[in-house]
């Protein structure tokens, strides 16, 4: 799995898109899913909208974990994951992050659905930021629909539409 970023439409997104034609690999542009889907042949699927957010609150309001609930936290080189552990040992919630020169990058955020609306989410937030060796960095994500009114409760603006196209697998 291989995955393209671009952060405006451009030649180069129509060349990858030209060039490819296994599945498992993902065009990701900072742009609506209509300049997307007329970037790309047919056999690429546009997947659902998502946004490109800037953090613009510094702190998040965190509780602690629901008791049973335990916070694991993992580093390699520049990146972080958070994993929150349910009372059961499974997966409750989990990120991860990625500090370069000029950004503070989050990604995979998720929270597990029978164990939403516990603050296990905002929980992962606080402990990938803390991970984070330069304030003045922006931070950054992507989010889906519903995650975006959820970062936006949080403090975080949307910058731009984010559109995602893969070949599906036959």
């Amino acid at each position: 799995m291989k995955r393209w970023v671009f952060p405006e439409l451009c030649d180069g997104v129509r060349a990858v898109a030209h060039d490819i034609e296994a599945p498992r690999h993902y065009l990701k542009l900072c742009g609506s899913n209509k300049e997307l889907r007329n970037a790309v042949p047919v056999r690429w699927e546009v997947q659902p909208a998502n946004y490109f957010m800037l953090a613009t609150a510094t702190a998040l309001d965190t509780k602690p974990l629901p008791h049973g609930y335990r916070l694991e936290l993992h580093q390699a080189g520049p990146v972080t994951r958070a994993c929150v552990i349910a009372p059961d040992g499974g997966l409750a919630a989990s990120g991860c992050a990625a500090e370069i020169a000029d950004a503070f990058i989050y990604d995979r955020i998720e929270t597990a659905p029978d164990h939403r609306r516990k603050g296990l989410g905002v929980a992962v937030m606080a402990a990938l930021g803390s991970a984070r060796k330069s304030l003045a960095n922006p931070q950054l994500l992507v989010a889906t629909e519903d995650g975006r009114n959820l970062y936006a409760n949080l403090g975080w603006t949307v910058l731009a539409p984010f559109a995602t196209a893969t070949i599906p697998e036959s």
